[in-house]
């Protein structure tokens, strides 16, 4: 696949995105599914848009990210929890496009709950609350991503250094508690309450939101560097053993420890995001490419001729047994486009120089 393909295959995606069909069930108060909700699914979407719109400067992704965003605020905006908060990121940047002071005032009133209000575990954690559960006391992996990355980059919008101090809190407390530290994997979740890892599930997609969010979260902020060298020696002990665990397709399971488990694509394209653009900017080893680039082939076959991706698991709750996660349906949603969508862009950089133009 050259250049031009992967290029065409964004489009696709990228139409894909925009019409996705709910096929199954599902058992969220509202869809998940759906572009038109304003939740944590759409909001991965929504980012991975907006970087695509600033490698390209195509503007027909700009205006379809502002008429969202003005339908969603004419409607009305959700409760403040860990998970609607992710759609601000995107918002936060549109800010900066557009300059429309509707846009701050909002970010700023969510950022500073965020950090101010949004409930906390012991040592200061964020509680992983959602909208139908309050989950005291639990840590959850896919807080950094849906919330911390706005936290912190709201740090930079307002000058805020103490955002941007809160926001590293974040990483190192979230680390502390779920890194398994035989593997240098991340469990999915931590209770304060019952003091364990629920299933201790390995699970691919909360891994891959380390390691797709970390090598943003540089982009965003700059940090001491003992702080980064720390986050950086994470994502290479995890990286390491994820390398181990990749299957003969170039994929992983959705328990990456599980062979027994399905392939996962949302996950694999999120790792392989993650990986190539850290060797991109000098944060991993050139040795880890070729896992990337097996990755980056394998989910380019689960996309189908209409841009949909497919073998992607639903929103995942925390699972107190690992067959839990194996009975999770899988159906195309806006982040497994998203994850693809930013592995596809980012592969844009690993061709020859020649090709490149």
């Amino acid at each position: 696949m050259n250049r031009l393909d992967v290029q065409e295959l964004i489009e696709k995606v990228i139409v894909g995105m925009r019409n996705l069909e709910i096929t199954i069930q599902e058992d969220t108060v509202d869809s998940i599914i759906s572009m038109e909700v304003w939740d944590w699914s759409q909001g991965v979407g929504l980012f991975s848009l907006y970087l695509y719109y600033k490698e390209t400067g195509n503007t027909e992704i700009l205006e379809y990210l502002t008429n969202w965003f003005n339908r969603q605020i004419e409607r009305g905006l959700p409760e403040k929890n860990v998970n609607t908060m992710c759609p601000l990121l995107t918002l936060s940047y549109l800010y900066e496009e557009t300059r429309e002071e509707s846009y701050l005032r909002i970010c700023e009133e969510w950022a500073s709950y965020a950090v101010e209000r949004m409930p906390r575990t012991p040592e200061f954690g964020i509680t992983h609350t959602a909208v139908d559960s309050p989950n005291e006391g639990e840590l959850w992996d896919d807080t950094l991503y849906m919330t911390v990355l706005f936290m912190a980059r709201m740090g930079v919008v307002l000058n805020q250094p103490s955002y941007v101090e809160e926001s590293v809190r974040q990483f190192l407390v979230h680390l502390k508690y779920l890194t398994d530290t035989s593997t240098g994997l991340f469990f999915h979740g931590w209770s304060f309450e019952e003091n364990h890892h629920f299933a201790r599930a390995r699970w691919g997609r909360g891994n891959a939101w380390y390691t797709a969010g970390l090598v943003d979260y540089l982009d965003m902020i700059s940090v001491q560097q003992g702080v980064k060298e720390f986050l950086l020696t994470s994502l290479e002990r995890q990286v390491s053993k994820l390398s181990e665990l990749q299957a003969p397709s170039g994929m992983w399971h959705t328990l990456l420890d599980d062979p027994s488990s399905y392939e996962e694509t949302s996950a694999t394209a999120g790792f392989a995001y993650g990986i190539l653009k850290a060797v991109r900017k000098g944060y991993l080893s050139e040795s880890y490419r070729e896992t990337g680039m097996r990755a980056l082939q394998a989910v380019i076959h689960r996309i189908d001729a209409n841009g949909t991706v497919q073998g992607v698991s639903y929103g995942t709750r925390m699972g107190r047994t690992l067959e839990f996660y194996k009975e999770i349906p899988q159906c195309p949603m806006p982040y497994g486009q998203s994850m693809a969508l930013l592995m596809l862009a980012e592969s844009l950089h690993h061709f020859p120089t020649a090709e490149r133009g």
